[in-house]
């Protein structure tokens, strides 16, 4: 009897419910918000829900030792985390990108590229401000990226200058992408006037097959010469996308930006969510981090808008930008594109702004990956 009573015990203390704390409870219920977040609201499932039941794997109470943990070496999550650790996972993602994306508004209209730039103010402006608080110059340029509202970017940086901050870098970029439409509508509506919202922008012109299959070669051999440390990311993007516009490689195209990014997407999610341990991620640095990723984010979207409207005073009637599109400067793809096509029609339902924010959102992709490849520059 004495002998089972001691079995009884001993299983008790392997059990979640003996190791609990009500950390774990927490982080558990955020991961269920990001969940139902993703289901209920379709704020980006596909990163929201393997992020949130992420949390929940990371965040089940166990004993030490069991070598299953994420931060446990040679257990199965942790074999996975490596992809991220490494930055493995980021580079993959962006060649998706390239192979789902079209750059014919940005190739038709190359002087909207120039909110894709000012955009990116917002990731240097919270590494400046980062540093002020505190944070060491390696840990501000993680942090600042976050303003670019890309994950995989942030998650490749991260990796390479403040591997202890990514689970919460990771995390606030990826929930303030799914929280693009709720942020960036007020910061628009508050910075532009109701005239500014009405301006028409002309249909950019048709864009050639031989020019869609030059932009990718010329615009990685320009960036990449510019920010060698970028190469990773802007290598595997305008790789992706010259599959997509060759013409004679449909098929790896097609896994690129299907099965590819599907699975290292779900792998991103799971593996960055679990890594966000209640006693790793439940901290005082966790908390600024957040505060610090959301002044990013609207410090991009209010340049974005502010660059436009400054252009504006030295363009003709005619030539004029809608500075609506200013927000999808930030390249969080297509949403922020949408959220300007949205307030637009708002404003006026016969006018459509998306195929021209659509510019802008683009080289907001390519801009974060050049912030990311400056930072990494001086900082890795």
């Amino acid at each position: 009897m004495e002998q089972i009573i001691d079995s009884l015990v001993q299983f008790w203390q392997f059990t979640g419910f003996a190791n609990c704390t009500w950390q774990h409870l927490a982080m558990i219920l955020i991961g269920i918000i990001f969940i139902t977040l993703g289901i209920v609201k379709e704020w980006e499932p596909l990163l929201l829900v393997p992020i949130g039941f992420g949390i929940i794997i990371g965040n089940i109470p166990m004993f030490p030792g069991l070598n299953i943990g994420v931060y446990e070496d040679g257990s199965v999550l942790n074999i996975l985390y490596q992809g991220v650790k490494q930055g493995w996972y980021p580079p993959l993602i962006f060649l998706g990108i390239g192979a789902m994306t079209d750059f014919s508004a940005l190739i038709s209209q190359p002087r909207l590229m120039l909110i894709g730039a000012a955009a990116q103010f917002g990731i240097f402006a919270a590494y400046l401000i980062a540093i002020a608080v505190g944070f060491a110059p390696n840990e501000a340029g993680a942090i600042g990226i976050i303003g670019g509202a890309d994950g995989p970017t942030a998650i490749f940086l991260s990796s390479k200058l403040a591997p202890d901050l990514m689970g919460a870098i990771a995390v606030c970029a990826y929930s303030y992408m799914a929280l693009v439409p709720v942020i960036q509508k007020p910061i628009m509506l508050l910075l532009t006037t109701k005239k500014e919202r009405l301006i028409e922008m002309p249909a950019p012109r048709q864009v050639s097959q031989k020019e869609k299959i030059i932009f990718p070669i010329v615009g990685f051999i320009c960036t990449a010469f510019i920010v060698p440390s970028g190469l990773p990311l802007l290598g595997m993007l305008f790789f992706g996308n010259l599959l997509k516009e060759s013409g004679v490689t449909r098929r790896l195209a097609e896994t690129a930006r299907g099965p590819l990014v599907d699975v290292v997407t779900t792998l991103i999610g799971v593996t960055v969510g679990a890594s966000t341990q209640a006693d790793k991620f439940l901290t005082g640095k966790s908390l600024l981090i957040f505060g610090l990723g959301l002044t990013s984010f609207v410090i991009a979207t209010t340049t974005g808008v502010l660059f436009v409207k400054l252009w504006n005073l030295f363009l003709k009637d005619g030539r004029k930008i809608n500075p609506l599109i200013g927000n999808a400067g930030v390249s969080a793809v297509p949403d922020s594109a949408r959220v300007s096509e949205t307030v637009g029609r708002e404003a006026n339902p016969k006018n459509h702004l998306l195929m021209h924010a659509m510019a802008p959102n683009v080289a907001g992709v390519i801009g974060s990956a050049v912030a990311a490849g400056i930072l990494l520059s001086f900082l890795g």
